[in-house]
């Protein structure tokens, strides 16, 4: 449900999803009414025991009614309880109705569906039909009911207030491509000087103000000019050569990138400036082993960190197959099965027995495998952390872990959108796409979208084809 402001008041009949979404979905409607159905308190009630997230969100909706409902607001509930004005300043708000009656309406006898969907249905044309002058919506997530309800004649539509874009090509990249006559137009206000083995640049020029801060610059070459732009004042931006990681003697823990994006993604990864990094692509495009090598580079070479923790959500592909055994790091084995196989690529690219042997000792010594289940209220100092399979987490999931990075700690979050299995998650409400978006402007946060495959030409051909 996007909200766009008009002179005319709406109705918007609330699902109960929509609720376990986001509790605070109610204070979201600006200067529009909504309704609760008995139904769907109903069903926050039955939601509201255990301890996931959706649990949690049942009861901190069931919080916010209550407190509307304060002694003098129990009177006024058929005229609608009063919503809180927004922290914009504007002084118009809706009012929150909850059912105090028997609101229902004929339906077509063989309606699908179960009972709670179709008496919200039945709920919605009750109140068309009492309140000809405005139009009733059905806010939900499920579509199925939205189909319903535009089949009897009720409009619906999605609660897309926490939607980050309105379309995933609009995400920032990371990157930023010059054109061919570039140096000819900013040659003359063009300034460079050299910080020991580091080089800079001093540009000027109009295109300059639409650059983000540790933004990839480069010529069409693909191995031609690239650097990072450091910071940003209107028309005027300081830009540093990238390292180049693509040669045999410039490598990270026996790996080198093999093309632009992984290049600078090592970039990032390697700069202590830069306390978080995001990396998007597809499958097999070296984002883990990319991280992992800068990882145990930073860990176990520069002593930068103390250890890696990597953590992931735990959403099957498929069937779950049940009950794990063991401890936290032995129930979260199954889940990361892609550090296990990208530890091998590591322990082989390192010469020697010694190399093998330290990889090896590593991963129980220097790698930390947990559950996100458990992180809240943790404080990881000086650690390098990984988010993996970032795209299935909540922009609220997000918060919760970027926030648990203390001193000293860098935070890497790992996705692919087009890999979502978490249900009523979206290529543009995904937490991934989330951070990407609020980050883009931090002058200690970097982002990189990884795009040529490099794991086989099998895995190349079946990603284009399939």
């Amino acid at each position: 449900m996007a909200i766009n402001s008009n002179s005319v008041k709406k109705f918007f009949v609330l699902d109960t999803n929509v609720l376990m979404h986001d509790p605070s979905s109610i204070f979201r409607f600006h200067e529009h009414d909504i309704f609760i159905p008995m139904i769907v308190l109903e069903e926050l009630d039955n939601n509201k025991r255990g301890t996931s997230e959706a649990s949690r969100n049942a009861r901190l909706a069931s919080r916010f009614i209550e407190e509307l409902m304060s002694d003098g607001a129990k009177r006024e509930i058929e005229k609608g309880l009063k919503l809180p004005a927004p922290e914009s300043g504007d002084a118009t708000t809706g009012r929150l109705f909850l059912q105090t009656r028997t609101l229902t309406t004929e339906l077509p006898q063989n309606l699908p569906g179960n009972k709670a969907d179709n008496e919200i249905l039945s709920t919605a044309l009750a109140l068309q039909k009492e309140d000809t002058q405005r139009v009733v919506t059905i806010v939900s997530k499920d579509i199925n009911l939205r189909i319903k309800a535009v089949a009897l004649g009720i409009p619906a539509e999605d609660y897309r207030v926490d939607q980050v874009l309105d379309d995933l090509s609009l995400l920032y990249s990371g990157q930023s491509r010059l054109e061919s006559d570039f140096w000819d137009k900013n040659s003359k206000a063009l300034s460079s000087w050299k910080e020991g083995n580091r080089t800079f640049y001093k540009i000027t020029g109009p295109e300059v103000a639409q650059w983000y801060p540790n933004q990839l610059i480069h010529d069409e070459q693909e191995a031609g000019f690239e650097a990072i732009v450091r910071t940003v004042e209107e028309e005027c931006a300081t830009i540093e050569l990238c390292n180049n990681y693509r040669t045999d003697h410039h490598n990270v823990w026996g790996i080198n990138a093999r093309n632009r994006e992984q290049n600078f993604a090592l970039n990032l990864l390697l700069d202590p400036e830069v306390d978080f990094v995001s990396l998007l692509g597809n499958a097999g495009t070296g984002k883990t082993l990319l991280t992992l090598a800068a990882g145990l580079a930073q860990v176990l070479d520069e002593r930068r960190y103390h250890e890696i923790i990597m953590t992931r959500v735990t959403i099957p592909m498929g069937e779950d197959i049940g009950f794990l055994p063991g401890t936290e790091e032995e129930k979260m084995a199954p889940w990361m099965g892609a550090l296990m196989d990208n530890l091998e690529v590591l322990s082989n690219a390192e010469s020697g027995t010694w190399g093998r042997a330290a990889t090896n000792d590593l991963l129980s010594n220097r790698i930390k495998i947990r559950s996100l289940n458990f992180m809240r209220g943790r404080t990881f100092l000086n650690r390098y952390l990984i988010i993996d399979e970032a795209q299935n987490l909540t922009s609220k999931q997000m918060k919760s872990l970027i926030t648990r990075a203390g001193p000293g700690t860098k935070v890497v979050c790992l996705g692919n959108t087009a890999q979502i299995d978490t249900p009523y998650l979206t290529e543009t409400t995904a937490g991934i796409t989330y951070v990407v978006d609020r980050f883009a402007n931090w002058a200690h946060s970097g982002h990189i979208t990884l795009v040529s495959g490099e794991r086989s030409r099998l895995a190349d051909y079946a990603s284009d084809i399939l």
